[in-house]
């Protein structure tokens, strides 16, 4: 067998210096290229693509809690003075006529402190007032709660 010399391919290295020398354009031109198919996929025709990307499922929006004002009479009038507009409580129903001794129960939680009246002097044995806000349902109990129990606050 007779010897032959090497095959060598030409141009090789010298093509992947030149790459490696204008690479920053090599990027650009790479980039441009991409931008130009998404530009060209568009939205499509189901239009379930926001600006290219597609979009699982629409976003469900929660309905806000409505909230409202609720007056209470809370039977421990030192405690009322200890409570600022802000403040977060929750409200406990003690029942004094309850069988086995009196139970109680937590009517609102996490209630947010609107306003804390000035008692009057009068009403100081029967407790002191403060408004709560609280969702609607919430409001509810209260009311029924402080027709049948004393109610006390805990603060949050």
């Amino acid at each position: 067998m007779p010897l032959f010399a090497p095959v060598r391919v030409r141009g090789g290295w010298y093509q992947l210096r030149r790459l490696l020398r204008h690479r920053r354009r090599a990027a650009a031109a790479g980039l441009a290229v991409t931008a130009a198919a998404l530009v060209a996929a568009g939205p499509g025709e189901t239009g379930r693509h926001e600006r290219g990307h597609p979009v699982a499922e629409p976003v469900r929006q929660h309905r806000a809690v409505e909230r409202v004002s609720a007056p209470v009479r809370i039977a421990d009038g030192a405690t009322v003075r200890l409570l600022r507009p802000g403040d977060r409580v929750d409200v406990i129903a003690a029942e004094e006529n309850a069988p086995g001794g009196g139970g109680a129960e937590v009517v609102a939680r996490g209630a947010r402190v609107s306003k804390v009246p000035e008692p009057l002097d009068v009403a100081a044995e029967s407790g002191a007032l403060v408004v709560l806000s609280v969702p609607r349902a919430a409001a509810a109990r209260l009311a029924g709660a402080s027709a049948t129990a004393r109610l006390a606050v805990t603060l949050c």
